[in-house]
């Protein structure tokens, strides 16, 4: 059994087969999906960046994921009646034969206490690498366990946050895309609140056609 901490990014294309594209539609259209902001959700928004902005180089990764990260995604809530965002849920599933299991710091899953089907998984590190591994890795390993367990074909999607940089990833067969980083202490914050948004449409379909 490999935990998702164990996993480099090399030795997890190489066991399954993996493999990184620049062009993914998927994340094209994730990125690209059209959104409006009012103007109260760009107040809240510039409001969290500002403390961002005032705390990143002394924030330790529990305050910056209390203070910024975790509001940020509860502004957007993502939670309805037959789906929900979890954090340090157990992921476990078998993945060619591998099993597969670890506590993503955020998924987006079907079911309302527990999650059944996951659709979204969240890392967040501090460094872009530390001692407990590599976080691209890491996410993509709980992408590819989601994939396993849902057994659908359709793309799983995921974040890594470093710092103040937020990368977004899809997963669909054996293709991963990871766009360029978007820097949340920058105007692109509003792009990042965006595709949460955006995010929360794709699994309320998701979620509609189970």
């Amino acid at each position: 059994m490999a935990t998702f901490k164990e996993w480099k990014l090399g030795a997890l294309e190489t066991r399954f087969g993996l493999k990184q594209t620049k062009k993914h539609l998927a994340l094209s259209e994730w990125l690209e999906g059209e959104v409006t902001l009012n103007d109260f959700e760009i107040q809240v928004v510039a409001e969290l960046q500002n403390q961002l902005q005032t705390n990143l180089f002394h924030w330790n990764e529990i305050e910056l994921s209390m203070y910024f990260i975790g509001p940020l995604f509860a502004f957007v809530s993502l939670t309805g009646e037959n789906y929900n965002l979890f954090d340090e849920r157990e992921l476990k599933g078998v993945v060619e034969g591998e099993t597969m299991v670890g506590f993503p710091d955020g998924m987006v899953a079907s079911g309302f206490r527990e999650p059944v089907k996951p659709f979204f998984c969240l890392q967040e590190y501090k460094k872009e690498t530390d001692p407990s591994g590599d976080p691209v890795a890491q996410c993509l390993a709980a992408m590819i366990t989601a994939q396993a367990i849902n057994d659908d074909g359709l793309p799983i999607y995921g974040i890594y946050i470093n710092g103040q940089n937020w990368s977004f990833m899809v997963l669909e067969g054996k293709k991963y895309a990871v766009s360029n980083a978007f820097s949340a202490i920058s105007p692109k914050v509003t792009d990042i609140f965006s595709r949460l948004k955006y995010l929360k449409q794709i699994v309320e379909k998701r979620v509609a056609a189970l």
